[in-house]
């Protein structure tokens, strides 16, 4: 009896490996992120397009048409920039919700972002309501398979200027307030897209509690922070794996230069890479 009972759970240690077995095999063919690269081009300024593991395409923050140093080849055509599975929007400064609209009427594709940024657009007829949905700070969206979106703090001011056609002439709007996006992929990788932001201590809190892999943050200066303070939240709160600068060499009043950037980080063992617009570069 007792070798009975031996080989009837030696049988049942089989199927229980067998089965753990089949399930992962086919886990691993429902979810092709397992081998994909994460892709990021710089747009310039704040703006990035991002090829996630299975090939969706995120845009955030661009400001191409009218933007200095953007890649020539999108200011020329939009459509240029490929399909646009998702559309983020950090705050209504020009050089942030840049193209934005456009983008979403062009490929029908929702803009999300600060829910006080988002009605202005609609109720103005920026964009229709069906574009746009509205969402704040500790919110999260799942707005494609196997990506989630946060919105966190930003130290920041967010202003809407549209030209009304009735009168040809610019208005300011208030557009709530700005925000940063945590960006969950397929695979698991977190890009932490500061937006436009100053210090503010709660920069810890959230690397702690959502732990990003890639942090892309402001170093210009004047409207955020500068090479200094970027890299003392870098150092001190945020503590990433990999850093990328943005928000500098684009405006005159953001002066902050990579090269002081780099010196503020020197010693860290935070890995920093200096990326052109235009560049690409994948994870």
């Amino acid at each position: 009896m007792l070798k009975n009972y031996f080989s009837m759970q030696f049988t049942f240690l089989l199927l229980a490996c067998f089965s753990l077995c089949f399930n992962q095999g086919a886990l691993a063919q429902s979810n092709p992120s397992a081998s994909g690269k994460v892709e990021l081009l710089w747009l310039g300024q704040a703006g990035w397009r991002i090829k996630t593991p299975t090939g969706k395409q995120i845009v955030i923050d661009p400001w191409i048409t009218g933007g200095p140093k953007a890649p020539q080849q999108f200011k020329n055509d939009l459509s240029a920039l490929g399909p646009v599975d998702l559309l983020l929007v950090t705050h209504a400064h020009v050089d942030h919700i840049g193209d934005a609209p456009t983008l979403a009427k062009l490929h029908n594709t929702v803009l999300y972002g600060p829910a006080d940024m988002v009605t202005p657009l609609i109720t103005l007829g920026i964009i229709p309501a069906n574009l746009g949905h509205r969402f704040n700070k500790s919110g999260s969206v799942k707005p494609l398979p196997g990506i989630k979106v946060t919105a966190v703090q930003a130290e920041h001011s967010s202003l809407l200027v549209w030209n009304n056609p009735a009168t040809s002439k610019n208005e300011a709007h208030p557009a709530g307030e700005a925000v940063g996006f945590i960006i969950e992929l397929e695979n698991g990788f977190k890009i932490w897209h500061m937006g436009d932001t100053g210090l503010f201590s709660d920069m810890k809190f959230i690397s702690e509690r959502y732990k990003p892999d890639l942090v892309l943050i402001p170093i210009g200066g004047n409207f955020t922070m500068d090479p200094d303070d970027a890299a003392f939240a870098l150092r001190t709160w945020v503590k990433p794996k990999i850093a990328i600068p943005m928000h500098y060499n684009s405006n005159p009043l953001t002066k902050g230069t990579f090269a002081e950037f780099q010196a503020a980080m020197k010693g860290s063992p935070i890995k920093i890479i200096q990326m052109t617009e235009g560049q690409t570069i994948s994870f």
